[in-house]
Parts: C-alpha cells; structure tokens; sequence
C-alpha cells in the first residue's frame, strides 16, 4: 500500500467511528499489549499552546541526550509529521507496517482515525523502548484517545471557548473535560487560566493529590526583548534561575508555553533523578522545531504562517505583532474553518488589517469563501478573494512591496497548504 492509498483508506475506513468515551480505546490498547504502560514522560493539553510545548519538551529531553518519541495532532502536510522519534518523522513504511500488524483489532474495536493514529504512535515508542514520550491531546482530556497514557508530569497550557459542540460552550463545563488528565500523584504544571476554569482545574488536583504547579507562584518569566528572530526572557522555578533565554520561537504567548514547558522538564527530571545542564536547555530553546506557529517564510518581505485558529489564538498572533511592529497595519491570507467563531476572529483581523486574501482550505468543515467577505465587508477592509490558498498566495506576494507584511492563517489547514504552496 502506497502513501495516499494508506491516507485514503484509513480516511474512508475510520474517521466515521468517533464515540465518546474510553472503551473502546481501553480495549483496544489492552489487545495490543498496553503499550502506553511501558511510556514514561509528558501528557499535555489545553485549548492553546499544547503543541509548543510539547515540541520544547522534545527538544529539552533530546538535548539531554534522552532518546525521545513526540506524538502530536494535527499534521500539516504529511501524516508522518504526528509521529518523532528522537527529533525525526517516522518513516512511511514503519507506519504502515504498524498498522498492517494491527488492522485486525483497529476493526474488532471500530476503532477511530484519532484513536488509530494514538495506538500506532504508542506501540512504536515502545518497540524503540525510548527513555521519554511527550504526547499530546488530541480533544479535551478526559475521553481523549491519549489519555489511557500515564505521564510522570501533565501539563495543561490554556483554557478558552473553542470545539464547544463537543466540550461545552462554557470555559467551566471544557475547563472539567480538559482536567480529566489529570492523575492521582502526578505533578500538574498549569499555564494562565481564567479564574473560573482554575477553579475547576485546582479542585480536581487537589481531590487527587496531584502537586501543583503554577505561574507567577511557583514559577515565573519575564520577556527581555523581542524580534521577528525570536525571544528573549528571564525565567525562575526554585533553585532554577536563567537569564536572558533566547529561542528561535516568536510571540508573546511563547515566552508563557516556554516557561510551561521548563518547569514541566525540571519535575521530570527530578522524578527520574538525573541533572539539568544549563548549557543543553540554552541550546534545546534556540532549536525548538514546530512548523506552522509563527513560522517566519520570508524576511524581504516579512511572511508568516500562523495556524490560530480560534479567538485565543488570533489575540495572541495580533499581539505579537503589535509589540514586533507597534502602529502597522498588515496583510492577511485567511482560511477559518465554519465550525469556529470566525465573524469575531475577522473582526479582530480586520482592525489591523490593510487587505486580506480569502480562500477556502481543503477541509470540508472550512467556511466558504463568501461567508468571511461577508464579515469582513461589515468592516469596509479591502480584500481579495481567490480559488484556493495556494492561489491566494499567489496573488498576495505579487501585490507586496518589500516592506509589507503578510500573516497566513486562522486553520492549521490553511498553514498546511500555505507551506506547501511556498515549497514549489
């Protein structure tokens, strides 16, 4: 089986079979060998910010020499990219040899496309028998796929109203499903929550003993400076002092991931009982990879693909920007999927915008081209529509000067497309 005859079969065969609930993951994971109690490492979710971290946490544990899986969703271009082993995407072939093996019981389970992906990269950790697993939730928490996955320290990065039909439409009712991770003992490092959902969050840490760790209390940052380069900040847990940080990520809301993530990476090694050497965190932020957040295509003129994709996010990009390039105005290549709330992310946008290119993605849940002019029209912004990102892009750079910016997002699968497009 070739690579989109794999993609397209185990499309059409399994992402249908999404039930809530644990189960059937149980059961399956139990048949295979329970692969996810041979893992040791790092279970992260939150509505924002996961993804980042748990790519530091990668880079943390392989600058430490630890060989190290990282297991996260969604892909941007290749379905491969969900799957690391020790900095690199597992081959093709290593994929569909897992799933081939196994295939009888994804069927005896009616296992979902998510709940497939999770199994595959849990069973390939522990055939490589690596020293660290970083995993990341896929939805929520508490019915998630991961989360039959036992970590020594859990993380959750932020709380906001986002996938509402699933999780709820209040931050208290998602803050409850995301603290499903949290487990009995397990230290719990937590990003900044809303009062409201820290309610939830703590309450639940504290009825199963789980440590808690939190910012501007037990830990703390300060950004230093900041560039289309990256950041820099000081940054305090305990006995753990550094100053001036630098890594190659960008944006405000980084500097908070990345102290998230260090804090998260001293417990561990505490746990397990080896040394932190500042030299190997220095050069594990300088070298963080994470394609698609603030990920700087250009320097003349400035491109940058960012996948926020719900309010949260779009804050973040937009601050980001304010505090690189304070009173500019910015172009903007938009594809939001129907299901999020996109007048308001347009609205945002529109307030810093000088013209924005709108697409539709290939996603079959994007909002079509004419449901965001029709939003962004309420604004009076100049925009420009196009039949496809890629062609969207097209249009944008032949109509830059060289000292235009323009940010690519509002989906992950907009940045998807963005990125491939820029490679040809």
């Amino acid at each position: 089986m070739q690579y989109q005859e794999f993609l397209d079969h185990i499309y059409q065969r399994y992402s249908g079979n999404i039930k809530l609930g644990l189960e059937r993951m149980e059961g399956l994971l139990e048949e295979m060998g329970s692969p996810q109690n041979s893992l040791r490492g790092f279970h992260v979710g939150g509505t924002n910010g996961k993804g980042s971290v748990c790519a530091s946490l990668e880079a943390l544990c392989l600058a430490h020499g630890f060989s190290t899986g990282l297991n996260t969703s969604p892909h941007l271009i290749n379905y491969t990219e969900r799957f690391r082993v020790n900095g690199r995407e597992l081959d093709f072939p290593r994929v569909l040899d897992t799933f081939s093996r196994f295939e009888g019981l994804f069927q005896k389970w009616d296992a979902s496309f998510f709940e497939i992906t999770t199994a595959i990269a849990m069973q390939v950790f522990k055939e490589e028998a690596l020293h660290s697993a970083v995993i990341e939730v896929g939805l929520g928490g508490r019915l998630d796929a991961t989360n039959p996955f036992t970590p020594d320290v859990s993380a959750i990065t932020s709380i906001g109203l986002d996938h509402v039909k699933t999780l709820g439409a209040t931050i208290k009712k998602i803050a409850a499903e995301k603290a499903g991770i949290i487990k009995p003992g397990v230290p719990l490092v937590l990003g900044k929550l809303p009062a409201a959902a820290f309610r939830v969050i703590t309450q639940r840490a504290e009825s199963l003993k789980a440590p808690l760790f939190l910012p501007g209390i037990d830990y703390s940052y300060q950004i230093t400076s900041r560039s289309v380069s990256g950041l820099e900040f000081d940054y305090c847990f305990g006995r753990h002092r550094y100053r001036k940080l630098s890594t190659n990520l960008i944006g405000e809301h980084q500097a908070a991931n990345l102290a998230l993530a260090l804090t998260a990476f001293f417990i561990y090694a505490k746990q397990r009982g080896f040394k932190v050497c500042a030299q190997k965190v220095r050069y594990a932020l300088k070298n963080v990879i994470w394609q698609g957040r603030m990920q700087v295509l250009s320097t003349s003129p400035v491109i940058i693909a960012d996948g926020a994709h719900n309010i949260q996010g779009v804050r973040a990009v937009l601050d980001t920007l304010s505090k690189i390039w304070p009173q500019r105005r910015f172009r903007f290549l938009i594809s939001i999927l129907a299901d999020k709330n996109f007048g308001e992310m347009l609205r945002l946008i529109c307030q810093n915008a000088q013209k924005i290119y709108l697409a539709q993605n290939s996603s079959e849940r994007a909002a079509t081209v004419q449901e965001q002019a029709a939003e962004v029209r309420k604004y009076g912004v100049e925009y420009a529509t196009a039949d496809s990102v890629s062609e969207a892009l097209k249009i944008a750079r032949a109509e830059m000067s060289e000292n235009d910016i323009l940010i690519c997002g509002g989906s992950l699968f907009t940045v998807g497309e963005v990125l491939q497009a820029f490679s040809q």
